[in-house]
């Protein structure tokens, strides 16, 4: 954990530039908190792709707290500000229930945001937790989508089902989920398609694999994740919302976020939408999969340790 947190500081040093010298010229250059004060600092975590959602909560928190401990200058109020961004993305401990369950996960996203380097990593996160793992090649729609998972499963140590390029997705799923009942598998792991420029089509393909799933698996823990490139930015907000609108999520994966300077948009998604990132990439190899957990995040964009003052 040490290892990734340390990336993770790297990793985010893009957004930290990006906000954090923002903030702290605001904590240095104001003698008082006023209007002011508050109206510069929300325009930078706006700039800061924490989106005004966020935002617009982040500063009501922090207007409340100043308020309650009497606070008047700037500069004390910075460990308070810390403390409203963490609060905004807590993830409950409920959110990783699959993992101890007999589960099937779906993972969808558009091509080209690391979708099928998350599925492997999670995979080897999951064989590692001595969990029992079957993935499924369901993106049967990109012609190296089967090849890369082939190599992730072998890497991960981990069996896969696939289909030819072209097959029907949910046929792969049919016979995944033969194959991890025949295993007594702990969690079957799908790779499928995210064309969400045709939605009409992924959302027919989805009901598809759900009636499957429902049909052949009915005990099986749902949970469907969807992987958004955090280099994207508010970008990757508006996909979270359109796979919405097909398909039920229950997590989001945030890949790419070591070099990115919109890291921000990890506190933006989760307050927007109501869906808390459960996993943050910081790299390529296996390893660059973590759990997300929202003080270390914060902690390693602010680059400092934050007391743990739950109603501080």
């Amino acid at each position: 954990m040490a290892g990734f947190f340390k990336r993770l500081v790297q990793g985010l040093s893009k957004t930290r530039d990006n906000i954090v010298s923002g903030i702290d010229s605001i904590f240095s250059g104001f003698s008082s908190i006023d209007e002011d004060f508050y109206e510069e600092l929300e325009e930078i975590l706006i700039m800061g792709d924490i989106g005004v959602h966020a935002t617009t909560a982040i500063i009501e928190d922090l207007k409340e707290k100043v308020k309650e401990n009497k606070i008047k200058e700037p500069a004390e109020c910075k460990e308070l500000l810390i403390n409203s961004i963490i609060k905004q993305m807590e993830v409950e401990e409920t959110a990783y229930e699959f993992e101890h369950r007999q589960s099937v996960v779906l993972v969808i996203g558009v091509n080209g945001v690391g979708k099928t380097t998350s599925v492997g990593k999670l995979a080897g996160k999951l064989k590692a937790q001595g969990r029992r793992v079957v993935l499924a090649a369901a993106d049967t729609f990109r012609a190296a989508a089967g090849e890369q998972l082939a190599e992730w499963a072998d890497r991960a140590g981990v069996e896969m089902i696939g289909g030819q390029e072209g097959a029907d997705p949910a046929s792969v799923i049919y016979d995944a989920v033969a194959a991890a009942k025949a295993r007594k598998a702990d969690v079957l792991l799908c790779d499928t398609a995210g064309r969400l420029h045709n939605k009409k089509n992924l959302m027919e393909e989805l009901k598809k694999i759900d009636r499957i799933l429902t049909r052949e698996y009915p005990d099986a823990h749902r949970e469907t994740l969807v992987v958004l490139d955090g280099t994207t930015g508010q970008n990757a907000l508006s996909q979270a919302k359109q796979f919405s609108e097909v398909a039920d999520i229950t997590g989001i994966v945030l890949t790419k976020l070591d070099g990115t300077a919109k890291g921000g948009i990890a506190v933006a998604i989760q307050s927007e939408m109501g869906i808390p990132v459960k996993y943050i990439g910081v790299g390529e190899t296996i390893d660059d999969l973590e759990k997300f957990d929202a003080r270390q995040f914060v902690e390693a964009l602010f680059d400092v340790k934050v007391p743990d003052g739950k109603d501080g």
